[in-house]
């Protein structure tokens, strides 16, 4: 019978000392992916730095909006 308590009681210990580890260490969510990075073209006009995706091209050169686009008058 003796036996039987002290299996039990190391038996709860163990499940303490198990629960208390695995507070500490919570998993990890999983990280996101990150888009790939673009080119930064720098306007002709003004210089502000607009991705490629964004960027008005004409001629060879980058605007960042269709006004500067027309200003340039290229």
């Amino acid at each position: 019978m003796k036996f039987l308590v002290l299996l039990a009681v190391l038996f709860v210990a163990y499940l303490v000392w198990r629960g208390k580890r695995v507070k500490k260490n919570p998993p990890r969510p999983p990280a996101r992916a990150l888009p790939a990075p673009q080119d930064m073209l720098a306007c002709a006009r003004c210089g502000v730095h607009v991705p490629r995706s964004d960027a008005w091209i004409s001629d060879g050169r980058s605007y960042c909006c269709r006004e500067h686009q027309q200003q340039d008058g290229r």
